[in-house]
């Protein structure tokens, strides 16, 4: 037991992990040395070890806690329905190959209309409330979402789909043991692609209504003219969008064959 913990704890790597600590440590000191030398101007960019000491006072007075889990509530719903919703409109074009002919460059093209400039139409449709940025959001990352399964669907090697044949599964064995496990690692791009485009557009959203979440936290403290604050905001921001990307990976490497 104690021997299969070692093998297992040596094998994690923790080099990347390290890097990527020390490369920021390395960047927040190189900034806080331009800033105090006058080649950055502190109006602009204020110091790094200042952005470090209002942690502390915008996590105590800006109810970050209700505005993260607001906030990470709307990228949720948005990611469940992209999933959802996405894979399964995926894999019907896939099963039809006339409507796929006839909507994947639509749909293409639909990635890239800059969703969030029709967002008073959605606050029309769905009024000012969490259900407009999830819905905005959702549909800003449906379309890569519907590619990538489409595409993960086409290229599953013929030899295996033969190999599940002369085995004499049904089409829905051959489905959900071959052609979707084989599919998965390149729905999982179409998912972090999706989940980028939503995130940008929820973000976003909530600065532009002024609606709740960090957007909102965002666009109060640039008004005050709070620095330090805004960037532990945008800091904040970044924390959500890490945390969804460290449970997509989690995910992929559950269903991954061989995972």
């Amino acid at each position: 037991m104690r021997g299969g913990m070692t093998t297992s704890f040596r094998r994690r790597d923790y080099r990347p992990a390290a890097l990527a600590w020390a490369s920021l440590i390395l960047v927040f000191c190189l900034v806080e040395a331009l800033i105090r030398t006058g080649v950055l101007s502190v109006y602009v960019v204020p110091l790094p070890s200042s952005i470090v000491a209002a942690i502390p006072r915008v996590v105590a007075e800006e109810s970050i806690g209700r505005r993260l889990l607001l906030t990470g509530g709307e990228a949720l719903g948005a990611s469940v329905l992209l999933i959802v919703v996405g894979t399964g409109l995926g894999i019907l074009l896939y099963r039809s190959r006339l409507v796929r002919a006839a909507t994947e460059n639509w749909i293409a093209a639909f990635a890239a209309a800059p969703l969030i400039l029709a967002y008073p139409l959605f606050l029309v449709i769905f009024g000012r409330n969490a259900l407009t940025i999830v819905m905005l959001g959702f549909l800003a990352g449906l379309a890569p979402m519907i590619l990538k399964t489409v595409e993960g669907l086409s290229i599953v090697r013929r030899s295996l789909l033969n190999v599940g044949r002369s085995f004499n599964l049904s089409e829905w064995d051959l489905f959900w043991k071959i052609h979707f496990p084989a599919a998965v690692p390149t729905i999982f791009t179409g998912i972090r692609l999706s989940l980028i485009f939503a995130l940008i557009n929820i973000f976003g959203l909530e600065f532009l209504i002024n609606f709740g979440g960090l957007g909102q936290l965002i666009n109060e403290l640039a008004e005050r003219y709070d620095l330090p604050g805004t960037y532990v905001a945008i800091g904040f921001v970044i924390l959500v969008s890490v945390c969804f990307f460290i449970v997509i990976e989690r995910l992929e490497r559950w269903l991954r064959p061989g995972g």
